[in-house]
């Protein structure tokens, strides 16, 4: 699965993208530059996905519409795939510099060595994008069936019946599928290769502004990978990332414009399926940098025409590039006033999403030597940073005058009308949407900064000259790749087994729900697409549900939630957790794996009539439970639910180092170090050892000084939710017995700076669960002694499971 996400799906985009880019070119009856093919052939394939899933009964049949687009271009155009396969023999530097691009975007999953992506804990909108191209390219956009009483419903119908933008999901899910894929694991090799695409306008940029060679393959590494690029990859911001590819390509057609412009209707072709592209990503948003791009060219065509036969070729341009934009975005323009509605809502948010407060507008410039964009960089890190912006700064200043000098003004008219259309969604658009703007405006300002590159290349004296520009570039290339190299370092990426897992269970029970989610992850969302899950503390919770968790990614209590409220669900799916209570007594365990349990309604059970939640000591219970039995009907039945022995770890009387902070309930390993603490065992047997906490790099857990585990990329959805590692079972005799908890110091794995967040230590004897105790009400006497989660009052027996 590694292998066929990292190396074969890419080669799989390749061929799809430039099989439509060659049929665009035979229908614009010229040849584009090679660069072009991957982005113009992604704006094509996104077109012919986007008309796949408005014709929704076609939806399914979108992979194999987009390979058979993709096939006819390459069969129909094999003389110039010869051409090209020479041309790349002949000079390979711009393809490696793609691969090595493509490489860097996905550095966080090379190095783990197992599928997963980059945006976990950091953004939940991925999640979204994951389980919305799942549902376009299985639906269409047909949503009259959606259960909105549940989240899986809701947000399916919140993004996508409301014309958020897809056209970056219809892609993604109508590619994946040709190698059988998940998209959960194709999510970072796509977000990877979208922005490898952007490396061959960006080398086409670069020798527009005098860089040959391989000065121009690292300018065009550092034009797709400034610092905000980067960091908005690897948190899987699929529509920028996508849109940014083809903004820059738009960049090419506006410097080039000598080679398609006024020179046929025809060849303005494969500019209408880059802005149809970029709108089907972004939505109308997108028309900010169509608008840059079209001024440019507007106020070009204008100086040309002086005779009628002119003018009459201009409007046969414009008409036919209308024409096929408009279908090749048809359903963005269908859904028009929605698609403004979003781009408003998006401008005027008052929600700044993990955003704690704007970003710098220095940040554009592509170095932020800190492991994180949202924070400013400390101590020599900020001072290097800002050497290395006045250093970008004046190459931008030195790039203004040598495009100037190279009289390229089309070039310099599109950077600038870039640079002031940035300046003003700033001024008028909230913090989220200005992050944005930023981030896509950030490689036109490292395109500026190499332009100064090239001026002092061209400088009298050749030696000065050479020394000056090396520096410079060594500044440029260094100061941004060491900024990604911080952030590949503070990576948290997506916990693979637990996700396996979760797509074992979606197959095993598909068809079964409503499902009740208690965990706090919206990627459920896609893993258990087939069981019309319900997530209280989702962005979109279950109406009847949302006072279960009080508020977004806090943790939900089923305690909270009205016995009758839970027979709309037959299942609930909860973490395995030994401190949690088990669900009510209406439903028995069907099944459980490593990290999660799945409760099933028995069939017939009535709702309980009152459910109360315990906590105190036995005897305190035990009175709590005659007030609830005093209450009971005739034949009416009192059910609890008795924990299993568990003996806790007392994390603050540990020893652990002083660099350590403290984080809600546990401890901040900030740093290298060891934690030991004691535990008595009541009684000799196996035991399993539970681990609390968000543990992104690596931590050694240790007993009696003997190796446990090595525990790392265990992570949750947030850290509000508690996060439990599969239990490590362990012989034990009774009596005291040492734990420690190792942090290691410096590593070059993805996440070694990441989050490392120990809540608590828990020891349970293996295979013991929640107990289940049922007795007429009568008798509920009998139930005293013991220490329940929580005791039930039923209107029908209910079969025990113990007792």
């Amino acid at each position: 699965m590694f292998l066929a996400t990292v190396l074969l799906y890419p080669c799989v985009l390749a061929a799809l993208c430039v099989g439509t880019a060659l049929l665009v070119e035979r229908a614009a009856g010229a040849a584009l530059p090679g660069g072009l093919l991957l982005p113009v052939g992604a704006a094509g394939a996104i077109a012919v996905s986007q008309l796949c899933v408005l014709a929704y009964p076609l939806a399914p049949a979108t992979p194999f519409v987009l390979a058979a687009v993709a096939l006819c271009g390459l069969l129909s155009s094999r003389a110039r795939l010869a051409a090209l396969s020479s041309g790349v023999r002949a000079r390979p530097l711009a393809l490696a510099v793609s691969l090595l691009a493509y490489c860097f975007a996905l550095a966080p999953v090379l190095a783990a060595g197992r599928p997963s992506f980059s945006s976990y804990m950091a953004l939940a909108d991925s999640a979204v994008h994951l389980a919305g191209a799942e549902y376009l390219i299985s639906h269409g956009l047909r949503f009259a069936h959606l259960d909105l009483a549940n989240s899986y419903g809701q947000f399916m119908s919140g993004y996508y019946n409301n014309s958020y933008p897809s056209g970056a999901d219809t892609l993604l899910g109508g590619s994946a599928p040709l190698l059988g894929l998940p998209l959960i694991w194709a999510f970072q090799p796509f977000n990877a290769f979208m922005l490898a695409c952007g490396v061959g306008p960006a080398w086409l940029l670069a020798r527009r502004v005098g860089l040959r060679g391989a000065w121009a393959a690292l300018a065009a590494l550092t034009i797709v990978l400034p610092a905000l690029v980067y960091a908005y990859e690897l948190l899987g911001s699929v529509k920028e990332v996508t849109a940014l590819a083809l903004i820059l390509t738009l960049g090419v057609f506006v410097a080039g414009h000598e080679r398609w412009l006024g020179r046929g209707a025809r060849r303005g072709l494969p500019f209408a399926i880059v802005l149809a592209g970029g709108v089907s990503a972004l939505g109308v948003a997108f028309g900010v940098w169509a608008l840059v791009a079209t001024v440019v060219l507007a106020a070009i065509m204008a100086r040309r025409c002086v005779d009628r036969a002119q003018l009459r070729s201009v409007l046969a341009l414009l008409a036919l590039a209308a024409v096929a934009l408009a279908i090749a975005a048809l359903p963005t323009w269908i859904h028009l006033r929605g698609s403004i509605t979003v781009a408003s809502n998006i401008a005027g948010t008052s929600n700044s999403g993990n955003l704690r407060s704007a970003l710098r507008a220095s940040q554009a410039l592509g170095v932020w030597l800190g492991g994180s964009y949202k924070l400013v960089p400390h101590g020599a890190d900020w001072a290097a940073t800002r050497v290395l912006i006045v250093i970008v700064l004046g190459a931008a200043a030195l790039g203004v005058f040598n495009l100037l000098r190279r009289r390229a003004f089309a070039l310099a008219a599109w950077i600038a009308l870039s640079l002031i259309a940035w300046l003003l969604i700033t001024r008028s658009a909230t913090t989220w949407a200005a992050a944005k703007a930023l981030m896509l405006t950030s490689p036109v300002v490292l395109l500026l900064a190499w332009s100064g590159v090239a001026a002092l290349r061209s400088m009298p004296a050749r030696a000065a000259s050479w020394a000056l520009a090396g520096g410079l570039a060594l500044a440029l290339g260094g100061g941004v790749l060491v900024s990604d190299a911080l952030q590949y370092h503070s990576a948290n990426l997506a916990p693979t087994a637990r996700y396996q897992e979760l797509a074992s269970l979606d197959a095993r029970f598909a068809g079964r729900g409503p499902t009740l989610f208690t965990d706090f992850d919206e990627y459920s969302l896609y893993e258990l697409r087939d069981l019309d899950i319900g997530g209280p503390n989702f962005v979109y919770p279950p109406p009847a549900l949302a006072a279960a968790a009080g508020g977004y990614g806090l943790p939900v209590r089923l305690d909270a939630i009205a016995p009758q409220a839970l027979r709309a669900y037959p299942l609930i799916v909860t973490r395995r957790d030994p401190a949690a209570p088990r669900p009510p007594a209406a439903y028995r365990l069907a099944w459980q794996g490593s990290y999660y349990e799945v409760w099933e309604r028995r069939p017939g059970a009535r709702a309980a009539l009152v459910h109360v939640a315990l906590s105190g000591s036995a005897r305190a219970q035990c009175v709590a439970v005659g007030r609830l039995a005093a209450t009971a009907p005739s034949r009416a039945r009192i059910a609890a639910a008795a924990p299993p022995p568990q003996v806790s770890v007392d994390l603050a009387r540990s020893s652990h180092p002083r660099g350590w902070g403290h984080a809600r309930r546990g401890l901040a390993m900030n740093r290298a170090g060891t934690l030991y603490a004691t535990v008595n065992v009541p009684f000799a047997g196996v035991w399993d050892v539970w681990v609390r906490g968000q543990l992104m790099p690596a931590v050694v857990l240790a007993l009696d000084g003997r190796r446990l585990a090595s525990i790392a990329g265990q992570l949750s959805g947030n850290s509000l939710v508690p996060n439990v590692a599969p239990p490590f079972p362990v012989r034990l005799a009774a009596g005291r017995h040492v734990v420690s908890v190792r942090r290691g110091g410096f590593a070059l794995a993805p996440g070694g700076a990441g989050g490392a967040v120990l809540d608590g230590i828990v020891l349970s004897p293996a295979g013991r669960s929640s107990r289940l105790y049922s007795r007429a009400s009568a008798a509920w006497r009998s139930l005293c002694g013991r220490r329940y989660s929580w005791v039930e009052l039923i209107g029908a027996p209910v079969p025990a499971q113990n007792g």
